[in-house]
């Protein structure tokens, strides 16, 4: 088995973008879920400002993360991402895909037999 994670920030949410590449930035400096988690936890109070604070309260040296919040390359996987996941279909978050197929029952039972059926078709 193999997660993947992909960006796919909305785009009624005015700081989600930021905050995607935020998660990115941290990354850098091993700190994505530290940082990914807080930013969702307070997705209803972000603004720049807020960023940063999250960014400091998970220990990120705050000059790289500066810098790297700059990086036009962080910005294009998060378009990468998005334009992937539209491709397919996502229209919302979170959207979870077994081997190409979305998964409609988020429960234990429909990750289990979603997983069940797509190891049946490898015998």
């Amino acid at each position: 088995m193999k997660l993947v994670f992909k960006n796919f920030p909305l785009r009624n949410h005015k700081f989600a973008w930021p905050a995607a590449i935020a998660a990115l930035a941290a990354n850098k400096q091993g700190k994505f879920w530290e940082l990914h988690d807080q930013l969702y936890e307070n997705y209803n109070r972000l603004s720049d400002q807020k960023i940063r604070e999250i960014a400091q309260q998970v220990g990120l040296d705050m000059e790289k993360f500066d810098k790297d919040m700059k990086d036009p390359e962080l910005k294009a996987l998060v378009e990468r991402d998005f334009q992937e996941g539209a491709g397919a279909g996502v229209r919302g978050i979170p959207t979870i895909f077994v081997n190409g197929r979305q998964l409609k029952n988020r429960s234990f039972e429909g990750f289990q037999a979603a997983i069940e059926k797509e190891l049946a078709r490898e015998r």
